[in-house]
């Protein structure tokens, strides 16, 4: 595709998500995925500046409001925010306006939630609500008044003595969560079409002609920009603004925050990347602005954005990008998953290349082909996955993906079980089962073993040293000193890890056997339940299922992976090479619960492996509990990725912080 035709496709398809956003109130795509499309049409115009054309979405501010309400011009207009995605693009919004402010050295910033709802400007003459507009393009709008003062968090008269003539608000009216959830659940009763989020909700709200139901949704209105027309110099700061519509009678959010510099602004940013999802309003960033109204006068605006304010976004949850191949994994069970390979993008703060398609049935429910602009997010913010395909966006003389006939690394023929959604190679001796089996043995939460990655292993295979899990053991350093990538002292290192392996607990060796559905919280509980692999191997389905956790599928997982001839001849094998398949020494009625007793834990965060349940079960199941809140009584805070503000109260009171692998080092035996 040529750079022109990708374009077209471009600016195509942002007006008519644009058109529909704007005059038909009839949202097709999502706020980030809009930006990351406007920001490659940026790009790709930038880089070719000669196929800039007039009609481009990035050569003009908006759209005309709906013809069903009154058009009106704002007096003061409305502009839009440039957004920044990450820090960088902050500081360099800085150094921007410091260039036209060279004489200032240090400026305050004002830091607002960015609420994700519908902004409107309100006017008040002589203390009274006389007229509320939505924000339209920016210029014209539309006059919604008797909607607006059906919202109770707006005023009909400001809370002042002697109001000015003439007072402009601006805001933003958002749908609380609660009352979201709440009109979905009274629209999918009624067999209407649900609201997307909660933005959409508001939107399509203030919109409605009857305000008796604009009523009934109960919005709410957070108000954030104050105009005083010929009376400018009763307020020279944006936060004397925020104090002044607290006190007119106007609910301002309370989560603002007067920073001295930026670095306090970068603070406030990451507080709030976790904190927000506990907020009862949905919010994608963070508004700063420059505090002082002089400063503001003197840098002005752009045709397009004030310089003086900017939203900095949080990571998309969902972006665009555009697929290259289409590729399928073979996993240590015999899965095979296919994958989708993309131009890398950045989502949830992470650059992504690869997605899951999952299973051939949704390859073909999407109808996927390379060249399609697909829109991704993070599965449970772990696993990237393909959500939907732009198929206005496809390129001409795409083909359907056929799914695989065979095992792309062995060969054989690939068989989907009755009733099951997944393919699977069933062949035992298949190369890319045996690379999955041994990288999930040496991983970290199975046996541990440092210097054997993936790189490693499949060195190895292409080697033909090993050929089973119990060939690790009896490799020898002279082996691997003939192979390119190691060096006398590395062979020695990894020969010296893998015999250190032995010593890991049953309930370790257990997890890196890889049998199907037996995570790090079931291997734990069937070995105190069985202590021994012969107890384990000699187990009936009924035994299995009678232990707390373990359901009929897992058992018949467990009773089926040690029928196998090949697994038995692996378990012997380890049990010759002297690793230990038994808990010896230990009561065998005795569980883990005391370990952590009379322990309290507070969750944060991503957690690299555990997902909260799991590592919620261990403390429970060692005699610990766990809390929401973090308090003098919290021995523990369990940390993962983007903690949020527990964290720093923890640090406050001096509570230990844990990271993955000190918290499962707790429970070692």
């Amino acid at each position: 595709m040529t750079t022109a035709d990708r374009l077209l496709q471009l600016r195509q398809q942002l007006q008519k998500a644009s058109y529909a956003y704007y005059v038909l109130d009839a949202p097709i795509m999502e706020d980030s995925v809009y930006d990351q499309l406007y920001r490659e049409l940026q790009k790709l115009e930038a880089e070719n500046p000669e196929l800039i054309t007039p009609d481009s979405p990035t050569q003009r501010v908006g759209e005309q409001p709906a013809s069903q309400f009154s058009a009106v011009t704002h007096n003061i207009p409305l502009y839009s925010l440039e957004n920044a995605f990450n820090v960088q693009e902050l500081q360099q919004w800085q150094e921007r306006w410091q260039r036209i402010a060279p004489t200032i050295e240090k400026a305050e910033y004002v830091c607002e939630l960015k609420i994700d709802g519908s902004a409107i400007a309100l006017t008040y003459e002589n203390g009274l609500l006389v007229r509320g507009v939505t924000r339209g393009d920016g210029t014209t709008g539309e006059e919604i008044s008797q909607n607006i003062k059906t919202i109770r968090s707006i005023p009909l008269k400001l809370n002042l003595d002697n109001p000015p003539p003439t007072v402009e608000v601006r805001g933003e009216a958002f749908l609380p969560l609660a009352e979201f959830n709440r009109i979905n659940q009274e629209r999918e009763a009624q067999g209407e079409s649900l609201f997307a989020n909660p933005r959409n909700a508001a939107a399509g709200t203030l919109r409605q002609l009857d305000s008796k139901i604009v009523h009934q949704r109960r919005l709410q209105f957070f108000a954030y920009t104050l105009h005083l027309p010929g009376q400018e110099e009763q307020i020279q700061s944006q936060w004397q603004a925020l104090e002044y519509l607290k006190k007119a009678g106007f609910m301002v959010n309370p989560h603002c925050q007067l920073c001295e510099d930026l670095d306090g602004v970068v603070a406030y940013f990451e507080d709030w990347e976790g904190a927000r999802q506990r907020l009862p309003y949905m919010t994608d960033g963070v508004v700063v602005k420059i505090n002082q109204y002089p400063l503001q006068s003197e840098l002005g605006f752009t045709q397009k954005f004030p310089r003086w304010a900017i939203a900095l976004k949080y990571p998309a949850e969902e972006t665009p990008t555009v697929v290259k191949a289409i590729e399928v994994n073979v996993g240590r069970t015999g899965a095979v998953t296919p994958l989708a390979v993309m131009e890398p993008v950045q989502l949830a703060g992470t650059t992504v290349q690869r997605a899951t398609l999952h299973n051939q049935d949704r390859i073909r429910e999407l109808d996927i082909r390379v060249g399609d602009t697909v829109i991704i997010r993070k599965a449970g913010e772990i696993i990237p996955e393909v959500v939907r395909v732009m198929t206005e966006l496809r390129p001409e003389n795409t083909t359907p993906y056929i799914f695989p006939s065979h095992c792309p690394a062995c060969g054989s023929p690939l068989v989907r079980p009755l009733e099951e959604a997944v393919t699977r190679c069933v062949n035992s001796s298949c190369s890319a089962i045996l690379q999955g089996s041994l990288i999930h043995w040496a991983s970290r939460n199975a046996l541990d073993i440092q210097g054997l990655g993936e790189k490693v292993v499949i060195t190895l295979l292409e080697n033909r040293l090993v050929n089973s899990i119990a060939d690790l053991y009896r490799l020898q350093v002279e082996q691997l000193l003939a192979l390119e990538r190691f060096a006398q002292k590395s062979a020695e290192k990894l020969v010296t890890a893998i015999a250190a392996s032995k010593n890991q607990p049953w309930s370790r060796i257990l997890f890196g056997l890889g049998i199907r559905h037996v995570g790090q919280v079931n291997a734990k509980l069937l070995s105190q339940q069985f202590p021994t692999v012969e107890k384990l191997s000699q187990a009936s389905i009924p035994d299995l299922e009678g232990v707390y956790g373990i359901g009929p599928e897992i058992a018949e997982a467990v009773v089926n992976w040690f029928r196998n001839p090949g697994n038995q001849q692996l378990i012997q094998d380890l049990q010759e090479l002297g690793l230990a398949l038994a808990d010896h020494g230990i009561d065998q009625t005795r569980t883990d619960s005391g370990k952590l007793r009379g322990k309290t834990f507070v969750l944060t965060g991503t957690l690299p492996n555990l997902s909260r349940t799991e590592a919620q079960e261990l403390i429970e199941q060692s005699g610990g509990k766990v809390t929401s809140s973090v308090s003098a009584k919290t021995d523990y805070v369990l940390l993962g990725d983007k903690p949020g503000s527990k964290a720093a109260k923890a640090e406050s009171l001096g509570i230990k912080l844990l990271s993955e692998v000190e918290f499962l080092q707790l429970l070692e035996p």
